[in-house]
């Protein structure tokens, strides 16, 4: 399937731009969705963490204690680093398990740390941002989470800059405290028409190299 690796920082709107996509047809894998899923109750991932970094950290419900993680994680890079080895194994086998499944017009992979990673641009054919200005990013996190203005610097200071993510782009979804919800679907199908596209001309080049 043609692949598009969707990114964009917290607060960018990303989750809404790849509904878009689902509704017309395109397989969405959303890594972050997959996180949570891992670290719900019952989780695959809730008895390594809670080996790793103790029971403080599981939430009386058994799912991840995401304020206690985030406030571990910020203050200890190594912290950082062992929950990583333990979550990022996880989600990717999940994510080739999807994929390999997966059905649609083309296959969107949904990857907030996309850039940060530094190995998804040979696994897909074309990386879309959704883009919009650090000031609108803390805005929109703050309405929508209750999370402080200093709180979300320290999970936006832990992403790619919009720079480096607007250098790395194929394709680019403006998403702006000026955008409205029609214009934004307006941009997002205009890309998907376009993704249809090649992904039809990328299928039949791959049919005709088998005959």
């Amino acid at each position: 399937m043609f692949k598009i690796g969707l990114t964009g920082g917290i607060g960018s709107g990303k989750s809404r731009v790849a509904d878009f996509f689902a509704s017309w047809g395109a397989a969405v894998i959303d890594t972050d969705v997959i996180a949570h899923d891992l670290t719900a109750p019952g989780g695959l991932a809730i008895e390594p963490i809670r080996q790793q970094f103790g029971p403080d950290i599981i939430s009386p419900t058994g799912a991840l204690d995401r304020q206690a993680m985030r406030d571990l994680v910020f203050a200890s890079p190594e912290a950082r680093h062992q929950l990583e080895a333990i979550i990022h194994p996880m989600i990717g086998s999940v994510t080739k398990r999807r994929a390999a499944s997966a059905q649609g017009c083309y296959l969107v992979f949904v990857v907030p740390l996309l850039v940060e990673s530094g190995r998804w641009r040979d696994q897909v054919d074309r990386i879309c941002v959704v883009d919009c200005d650090p000031a609108t990013q803390v805005a929109r996190v703050k309405a929508r989470s209750g999370l402080t203005p200093e709180a979300i610097g320290r999970i936006m200071s832990a992403q790619a800059s919009r720079e480096a993510r607007l250098a790395v782009a194929d394709d680019v979804v403006l998403n702006d405290a000026h955008t409205s919800i029609e214009e934004l679907e307006h941009r997002a199908r205009d890309l998907h028409i376009s993704w249809c596209a090649l992904a039809s001309e990328s299928s039949g080049k791959l049919a005709g190299s088998r005959t």
